[in-house]
């Protein structure tokens, strides 16, 4: 587990953190965003033990990173943007070197060989660094993070100049590796963060402006809740059977799309989920639901509105 207490940074008259707090569960994958300047580096060069804060804590299973920062980092595995690899030796060699490094106690053979096969890597494991792609370069980088089984993983651009199958790849990687590491993901591709992270912490000028999950920070910041569905079937029956799903408000406009296709505008109560409901009600009487989307933001606009917008600051919990 991850945990930021009050953490600061300065440097001269610049503050590039701003008490922040924060923190990240076992078994759970938190994406840290913000746009440039904003204070992530700082964070996670601290989180990692680069550099130290001016104030609060770090803490990684408890251990505070400035007070014990050996026995900390030995709980961290850290994949930075640009991985930290030795061109001129093999794999094997490199991951031997880092496995020493960190002065590994489990079976070296072993271990090594388990995490070339949870990376992909065993087919290149005695070929020199230099000659490997972008992307198996970015998977030996996430190999030595690997080494000695951390509880915790610091990801900073982990899909950086991948190609479309390679960022797949690791996505479903880090997912795998979220079920048993707490996965601190840093990253400037939106798309991204939904696809991997459980929940989401935006930073911006030094402050943390959003600490929840992207569906919570959507219902919060959207003034409008309404669904759009699409459904294959007769309007007036259609609408009468909507209309009784629980949670509906109000079907607030019908409109035929295609012939035998309509669009219903549907107002959920109390900003309830009734996706769940209207599919059932559908199915049940055999009709087909054509396409069903929210007018809620997009991560995209939240990250907008969080960052480039007014000066609107939310926390968990927040209405």
């Amino acid at each position: 587990m991850i945990e930021v207490v009050n953490l600061s940074k300065q440097f001269g008259d610049i503050k590039a953190v701003d008490h922040i707090s924060f923190t990240a569960h076992d078994g759970e994958i938190l994406g840290f965003l913000g746009p440039n300047g904003a204070g992530k580096s700082t964070t996670m060069n601290i989180l990692t033990g680069f550099i130290s804060s001016t104030d609060g804590k770090a803490l990684i299973d408890g251990i505070d990173i400035l007070e014990e920062p050996q026995k900390a980092k030995a709980r961290i595995g850290y994949l930075p943007e640009q991985p930290p690899l030795y061109m001129d030796m093999t794999v094997k060699e490199y991951l031997c070197f880092i496995y020493d490094l960190k002065k590994c106690k489990l079976p070296r053979n072993t271990h090594l060989a388990d995490i070339c096969r949870l990376v992909k890597i065993e087919h290149v494991y005695k070929r020199l660094i230099r000659n490997l792609s972008k992307g198996y370069k970015q998977r030996v980088g996430l190999a030595q993070a690997l080494v000695g089984n951390p509880n915790v993983l610091i990801l900073d651009e982990p899909t950086v100049g991948l190609d479309p199958q390679q960022i797949i790849d690791i996505r479903n990687l880090i997912k795998k590796l979220g079920k048993n590491h707490t996965v601190v993901l840093s990253s400037h591709i939106l798309s991204e963060v939904q696809a991997v992270c459980d929940r989401i912490v935006v930073i911006n000028q030094g402050k943390i402006v959003a600490d929840d999950t992207e569906e919570h920070l959507s219902k919060t910041m959207s003034s409008d809740h309404r669904l759009y569905v699409k459904i294959e079937g007769p309007r007036e029956q259609v609408f009468e059977v909507l209309d009784d799903v629980p949670g509906v408000e109000q079907i607030t406009d019908v409109y035929e799309r295609e012939p035998g296709v309509y669009e219903y505008r549907i107002q959920p109560e109390d900003d309830r989920d009734i996706r769940k409901g209207i599919f059932a009600a559908v199915a049940e009487n055999g009709w087909y639901i054509v396409e069903m989307k929210s007018l809620e933001l997009s991560l995209e606009d939240i990250f907008i509105r969080l960052t480039m917008g007014d000066s609107l600051k939310l926390k968990k919990g927040a209405k």
